[in-house]
């Protein structure tokens, strides 16, 4: 009895194990892109930096920030990436802020993919009847009622649909949420904008606490975007000013990762397989297996002892009827 519990345990650990193998097949993955990451100290020997070109009023901070726009009227600032995202299926996580001493306060900043690089205009910095995706950090309140902010919205351009300025973009939105407390932060904000072609398109925000993310929109029906797009970021101020930093750019190319069981051939599958789980963006968990191999580990050597314990017995056993006769 003792043997058949050993061998039941044995063998649950394995069922456990394979189980653990079997989630993690599929699972998303990232490589970082450094040709679209930025971070302290911004710039190279020669001032300049090897990823990004910036403008207009933008100020760089090596040891802090690169500022779109100081809190002073009538600004204008860039940055936009020198290489075009070719990945298709990607995640941007940004750290910024939005900063401040008046109690009026304005425009607000804008997240660019998109065909126009480095173009100054009227839609937070940016050129109006762009061509691809903006997200919009809108922190001055024109004409939307019923409507808190800041508020931040996505928008896609066709390359001919100009900017609802006046009424906020109410006329041009994919989606959007309300996001009080995003200027003058108590803690570091950020939000995080993930995309897979043809299949998901999220937004994230932190600004509430540190750590925790806020889902601002999702949706399954993504746009598509130009086969050419570039990273950027706009701010502008009029009568109304803030800061618009930006802090870093974390960007990533995101794989589904191979099965560990299928080979080649079984490529489609695989492939039918991945495409349920993308909706899973996180890293691979590996606790479980830690703890399933240690649990076979223990049964295996439980199952050696009493091997052995039995084989002692038998030969005693044997021994002692030798001596009898």
């Amino acid at each position: 009895m003792w043997l058949k519990s050993l061998v039941s345990a044995l063998g649950l650990a394995a069922l456990v194990q394979g189980q653990i193998t079997s989630e993690d097949d599929g699972e998303i993955r990232s490589i970082a892109l450094r040709t679209h990451s930025l971070q302290q100290p911004y710039l190279d020997s020669d001032m300049q930096s090897r990823w990004y070109d910036f403008g207009g009023d933008t100020i760089v901070r090596t040891d802090s920030y690169m500022r779109l726009t100081s809190d002073r009227q009538s600004q204008t600032g860039w940055l936009f990436s020198r290489v075009p995202l070719t990945a298709t299926n990607w995640e941007i996580e940004v750290e910024f802020k939005i900063s401040g001493k008046g109690q009026l306060y304005g425009d607000g900043f804008a997240f660019w993919v998109t065909k126009n690089r480095g173009q100054v205009g009227p839609v937070f910095g940016g050129v109006d009847k762009f061509e691809g995706l903006g997200i919009f950090f809108d922190t001055y309140k024109n004409n939307r009622p019923g409507v808190v902010f800041p508020y931040v919205m996505a928008m896609v351009g066709d390359g001919e649909t100009a900017y609802d300025k006046n009424n906020d973009g109410k006329a041009n939105e994919l989606a959007g949420c309300s996001a009080r407390g995003l200027r003058n932060p108590t803690i570091p904000t950020k939000f995080k904008l993930t995309y897979f072609q043809d299949k998901l398109l999220k937004l994230e925000l932190q600004y509430k606490t540190e750590g925790s993310w806020q889902l601002c929109f999702e949706t399954r029906e993504p746009p598509s975007l130009p086969s050419i797009s570039y990273l950027g970021f706009t701010a502008e101020t009029g009568e109304l000013h803030d800061n618009h930093d930006i802090i870093s750019i974390q960007a990533r190319n995101l794989y589904t990762a191979p099965s560990k069981n299928k080979g080649p051939s079984s490529s489609s599958s695989s492939s039918s397989t991945s495409n349920n789980k993308d909706r899973k963006i996180s890293k691979p968990k590996r606790e479980g297996g830690s703890w399933s191999w240690f649990l076979m580990k223990t049964v295996l050597f439980f199952l050696a002892v009493g091997g052995a314990y039995v084989g002692y017995t038998a030969w005693r056993a044997k021994n002692e009827k030798r001596h009898r006769f």
